[in-house]
């Protein structure tokens, strides 16, 4: 099958995380995305970051963390810095469906990123920004990161065991959401494009999209009196039981979500009366009841082990076991459902990465994002420069 994506080309003026993490999503559906380093500061500085390394690679493209993040993608080399690397970026935006970047607020325009820049040499240009806070008011110019977000929004807050220091989550969630509302909204950009001829810019930011993201409590919190806070054993602020259990060997996780739950885990664990006590008939009991029935449920649970339960649980009440990501990355179903797959970087070294969760039908393999520069004859070339032209802007260091 034909990847959703094919025929349409992405300029993509990124570094580090959020913006590559949304970018990558088109890529993997099957965009041409065009990575546009500047060599003279050194592109992408996540070419640089480690710990860990494709073995026996040694070239820009062997970090292992820019490379979870860039892969299906092209790279090109251009100094935007240089208004003659300006007009070079324009010739290639007249065929482009999309310019995306993450940079500071204040950036784009500078770079002339903006739609009102780049409007003259193609009027249904979507230009998609992911900057920290936004390319407008007090902070257009400040730098912003996902923890600074975590922690400025209350993720901090309700993250973590009580009486314990302020705990972000443990992952940059915000970043990533970032970057995919940013290829959503870019991805809609071009559907009204190729509809109307009309681009626009599209602007999504850090903070605005940590916020959003804490959905339902901050609706709770904008009506009421409700202000977000944790609970014990990570436990959902409303529902029980949906908490940390403890079994004779560990943890396990339940999720009694629906009223439903309620009763076949009474039954399984042994305790069938418990269902029909009126103390914790309903959630508004139950959560009224909460440490009281952390008690019980305990008591029940640690008669046998975490295996044990999960045997007797799996498909009658939503239950998971406690993993690292080591351990989880080492369930047999990745393996025999594809999840995992094999990448080989120019120099023929191998690597293994997830596949994307985003099913549809084409299942190519993937490939590993060259070494900085390395598609920047043939892009050019197919914007129309000739060979004579790219040696010039070679000798000149614009490329």
């Amino acid at each position: 099958m034909v990847p959703p994506l094919e025929g349409m080309r992405v300029l993509a003026v990124e570094q580090y995380g959020a913006g590559p993490f949304g970018t990558q999503h088109l890529a993997d559906l099957g965009a041409e995305l065009i990575k546009v380093e500047n060599r003279q500061s050194g592109g992408d500085y996540a070419r640089a970051l480690g710990p860990y390394f494709v073995e026996g690679a040694d070239g820009n493209d062997s970090s292992l963390f820019f490379q979870s993040i860039n892969r299906n993608k092209k790279s090109l080399t251009l100094d935007l810095d240089d208004p003659e690397g300006q007009r070079i970026f324009k010739r290639l935006v007249a065929g482009a469906d999309a310019a995306a970047n993450n940079l500071r607020g204040d950036v784009p325009e500078k770079l002339g990123l903006t739609y009102d820049a780049l409007k003259s040499a193609n009027p249904a240009i979507v230009c998609a920004h992911c900057s920290g806070y936004g390319r407008e008011g007090p902070r257009r110019d400040w730098p912003g990161y996902d923890y600074l977000m975590q922690a400025e929004t209350g993720y901090f807050h309700v993250t973590g065991e009580p009486e314990t220091p302020p705990t972000r989550v443990g992952m940059s969630v915000v970043d990533f959401m970032a970057g995919t509302y940013m290829a959503l909204g870019l991805v809609a950009g071009v559907l009204s494009a190729r509809a109307t001829g009309q681009g626009r810019d599209i602007d999504v930011n850090l903070y605005d999209t940590a916020l959003y993201n804490l959905s339902y409590l901050n609706t709770w919190a904008l009506n009421s009196g409700y202000d977000p806070g944790r609970v014990p054993r990570s436990a959902h602020v409303s529902l029980v039981p949906c908490q940390l259990y403890r079994t004779s060997d560990g943890w396990i996780y339940v999720m009694c979500n629906k009223e439903k739950f309620w009763p076949e885990l009474c039954d399984a664990v042994g305790c069938p009366d418990l269902a029909q006590d009126p103390q914790f008939a309903t959630f508004a009991d139950r959560l009224y009841r909460r440490d009281e029935l952390t008690v019980i449920l305990d008591k029940a649970l640690s008669t046998a082990t975490s295996a044990e339960w999960l045997r007797r649980l799996q498909g009658r009440v939503p239950v998971a076991p406690i993993r690292t990501p080591r351990t989880a990355l080492q369930d047999a179903s990745l393996e025999a459902n594809g999840k995992v797959e094999t990448v080989t970087l120019v120099g023929g070294e191998n690597f293994q990465m997830l596949r994307s969760p985003i099913c549809t039908g084409d299942d190519g393999a993937s490939r590993a994002c060259p070494p900085m520069g390395h598609d920047t004859d043939e892009i050019l070339q197919s914007a129309g420069f000739s060979v004579q032209e790219i040696a010039e802007f070679r000798e000149k260091k614009l490329i």
